[in-house]
């Protein structure tokens, strides 16, 4: 076993305390930011354990948790909690009605490619993050040593792809990119705000420091997955583990009590 197979349970153990915290809070406050971080974080928390299950051997379910919660939605649903603390206006009930039923659509998506998944090519030997896509070889590119590979038509040509766990074309891959790019956008935009907003005023240090804490795991974790999509896996645990620690650090500075700190009207991005 390596530091790969181990870091992912390391990450869930971090996301189960985090998730304990932010819904322990949702319960006694009953404020729906706290609900949305709660299932978002808990969806982190379920794509590192799958991660770590998926080092050791397969399982279609824990393949599908892996990368409906792990991949696709657990950004949207925690810059969403962001949003809504952030944002006191009805047009954002409409968005959560939109995430919810995107989500819900990914989610028979990926139903719908359970029984064409690709399980052949699954080894314990990569990480899940290098080998759940199937990739087109573009002209004069080689397949990686090791690699099987298909030819078949696609898009109305015939292309060589490295096989990957998902077919080629799979829509909920699709879909994606759109929950990424909302939750990077809410998570780090609404973080880097609210810290601007309470430095600005110069009240509240911890959460100026919480927030840029918060920021900061976020944009590592998009890093990392960056990266991941351009065939550079080995970085994306790592990555989860410090994004894990760095946000729920910056969650417990931001909601420190500060004797001396003045209450403002400001929002934050953990109270």
């Amino acid at each position: 076993m390596t530091i790969n197979h181990i870091l992912p349970f390391l990450s869930t153990a971090v996301m189960l305390v985090f998730v304990a915290h932010v819904l322990q809070r949702y319960f006694v406050r009953r404020q729906p930011h706290f609900l949305f971080w709660g299932i978002g974080l808990a969806m982190f928390g379920a794509g590192s354990f799958a991660e770590a299950y998926l080092a050791l051997a397969w399982n279609k379910w824990v393949f599908f948790a892996w990368y409906l919660f792990g991949a696709a939605l657990n950004a949207a649903w925690i810059g969403h909690g962001t949003l809504y603390l952030l944002v006191r206006k009805k047009w954002v009930h409409v968005v959560t009605a939109v995430l919810v039923i995107g989500s819900l659509f990914a989610g028979y998506l990926m139903l719908q490619v359970m029984p064409r998944l690709d399980t052949a090519v699954f080894t314990t030997d990569k990480l899940i993050s290098q080998q759940y896509g199937t990739k087109v070889l573009e002209a004069g590119e080689t397949a990686p040593a090791g690699a099987l590979t298909v030819t078949t038509t696609y898009r109305g040509e015939e292309v060589t792809a490295v096989r990957g766990i998902l077919p080629l074309g799979t829509p909920v891959r699709l879909t994606t990119p759109f929950f990424n790019i909302y939750g990077l956008l809410t998570l780090v935009g609404g973080a880097i705000y609210s810290a601007y907003l309470f430095w600005r005023k110069r009240v509240m240090p911890n959460r100026v420091i919480g927030n840029v804490l918060i920021a900061a795991g976020a944009l590592l974790i998009g890093f990392a997955s960056t990266l991941t999509r351009l065939g550079y896996g080995e970085y994306l645990y790592i990555g989860e583990l410090v994004s894990a620690i760095l946000m729920y650090a910056g969650f417990r500075f931001a909601a420190r009590p500060q004797p001396d700190e003045v209450m403002q009207p400001v929002p934050a991005a953990a109270d």
